[in-house]
């Protein structure tokens, strides 16, 4: 990369920094004396986890225990990049600060992504203009699904398009708000290309394992999907390369040395599974599958299509290889016989990209210039599509992008009065935004981390129904350990039941529509000791 393609990255990664905070900024000034601002414009129950996480990482845990259950935990390395981003707040204000490092993390994480984007299309690519479209593609474009809008088919097979839900089948999702993934694809696409480099430079092998190592605590999964990216690409190699014996005896070398480099991430993730009891319900609960294969053949048929114009490209072998073996992976990552499916294709959209790139540039000068133009038309529209929507969700003040300015003046009354790790009853809406304000733990709030939440949601369902018997109520109460009772509209939205009745149940704020009770259980109820509030 020339200095010139350098200032090129730097102008559209601000350009897509601005163009992806501007919902956000518009948000904040939205605003007012009725509505809060949560941070996140879209998968906002996963952004409040985000916060929660970051929350956790201020007060003090190097280790991932989630506060959207009350079950037992010992502590995992998860979500770390979160946990030492919080690191960095403290004092006033605190969620508001930690919504700011997120967004500061995600625009800085749209630089790294763009520059690794363009270097690993430089590899493939000779010429400037092929670079540039391929990372406009690869950062900012999508597949067919708007058309899918448009034509009233938007639920198709019982399922939205892929460009509006799916951050691993293009990309441009986490630049709108997950930072995490934004560097886990970078660190995909730069250690593949130093594994591609190990041929000239046998150190870099030992870069990209340290590099699939540092993958591994941003998106594990990822680091499983860049070792099927290397066999594929030895195979192909073998099979239509004709390489030597020996180079290819090098190469299965070099990946052995990556995958050794990198494995302890897989191993650590795959005993958890099997032996930490919280890990293993979290790993059940939380499932992510593919859509219906339509819904990929809209995604990803047209540039599909168009690479496949270049086959010929592939005759020479060489590094165009690791490209078509990505591609030709897609329907065993995406199916895959595990309950994750959907992340396991993270990053061969660029793979098509640039095959596609490469396709045509063997086309005629005029044509390329006017297929390139013709391609991002089609392709960029999904995109617009999410930006429109963002704009409006800041614009309309309101559940669950914004929440009530009172409901946040009662997180901060339970914030002087709990200590961390204290748990707090609440509906499951109520649970979600708790524990990113207050560091609490809450029975349910989020759908992978809440143990049980099958079971737990009819359970905090009865809790506030006026029918439920206190007997039950004073037993659930026990069983989780909880030390304050949260009461808001969600929370009488489950039943008519009053708290403030309850002899047990001690008032320590009420504030509009909203109270809070500290729990006392009586020490003859025969439901365990006594819990102050």
């Amino acid at each position: 990369m020339s200095r010139g393609e350098v200032r090129w990255c730097l102008a559209f990664g601000a350009a897509l920094a601005g163009l992806t905070t501007m919902p956000y900024i518009w948000a904040m000034f939205r605003q007012g004396e009725a509505w809060h601002f949560t941070g996140f414009l879209f998968g906002v129950e996963d952004g409040n986890s985000y916060i929660a996480k970051m929350l956790a990482g201020s007060y003090g845990a190097w280790l991932f225990r989630t506060p959207y259950t009350t079950a037992p935990q010992t502590g995992i390395l998860a979500f770390l990049p979160y946990l030492l981003l919080g690191k960095l707040a403290s004092g006033p204000a605190l969620h508001d600060q930690l919504v700011a490092l997120f967004h500061l993390a995600r625009v800085a994480a749209t630089f790294v992504g763009v520059l690794a984007t363009y270097r690993f299309a430089s590899r493939f690519l000779p010429d400037e203009p092929s670079r540039r479209w391929s990372t406009l593609l690869a950062t900012v474009g999508g597949g067919l699904g708007w058309l899918l809008v448009v034509i009233g088919r938007g639920s198709l097979l019982g399922s939205l398009p892929l460009d509006f839900y799916s951050p691993e089948t293009f990309g441009f999702l986490a630049y709108l708000g997950l930072p995490h993934l934004i560097v886990g694809r970078a660190l995909l696409l730069t250690c593949l290309g130093w594994f591609l480099d190990a041929a000239e430079r046998e150190d870099r092998a030992a870069w990209a394992g340290a590099g699939l190592l540092a993958l591994g605590l941003f998106q594990p999964l990822a680091v499983v999907s860049a070792w099927a990216v290397i066999g594929a690409y030895i195979v192909l190699e073998a099979v239509v390369g004709g390489q030597p014996h020996m180079e290819l005896g090098r190469r299965v070398g070099t990946a052995s040395k990556v995958v050794l480099f990198s494995s302890p991430v897989v191993v650590y993730y795959g005993l958890l599974g099997s032996t930490d009891p919280f890990a293993r319900e979290w790993t059940a609960q939380n499932i992510i599958r593919s859509p219906h294969p339509v819904h990929y053949a809209i995604a990803y048929g047209l540039l599909l299509a168009v690479a496949l114009t270049g086959w010929r490209l592939l005759r020479s072998g060489g590094p165009s290889l690791m490209l078509a073996g990505w591609i030709l992976l897609l329907p065993l990552l995406a199916y895959a016989p595990i309950d994750l499916q959907r992340r396991l294709p993270d990053g061969v959209w660029v793979a098509i990209v640039i095959m596609a790139a490469a396709a045509v540039r063997t086309w005629k000068p005029h044509q390329a210039r006017r297929g390139r133009v013709a391609l991002a038309a089609v392709s960029l529209p999904s995109s617009l599509i999410l930006v429109v929507g963002a704009l409006r969700a800041a614009s309309t003040p309101g559940y669950p992008a914004f929440v009530p300015t009172e409901s946040v003046s009662a997180f901060e009354a339970l914030a002087e009065r709990a200590r961390p790790g204290d748990a707090v009853m609440a509906s499951f809406e109520s649970g979600n935004i708790l524990p990113a304000w207050v560091p609490v733990h809450v029975p349910i709030g989020h759908g992978p981390e809440s143990i049980g939440l099958r079971d737990l949601r009819g359970e905090v369902s009865r809790f506030f129904d006026a029918d439920t018997d206190d007997d039950e109520r004073l037993q659930f109460l026990t069983e989780h350990d909880i030390r304050f009772v949260f009461a808001g509209p969600w929370e009488r939205q489950l039943g008519d039941w009053d708290p403030a009745s309850e002899g047990y149940l001690l008032g320590l704020y009420s504030g509009g529509d909203y109270a809070i009770y500290g729990v006392a259980i009586p020490d003859d109820c025969g439901c365990g000791e006594e819990k102050g509030g």
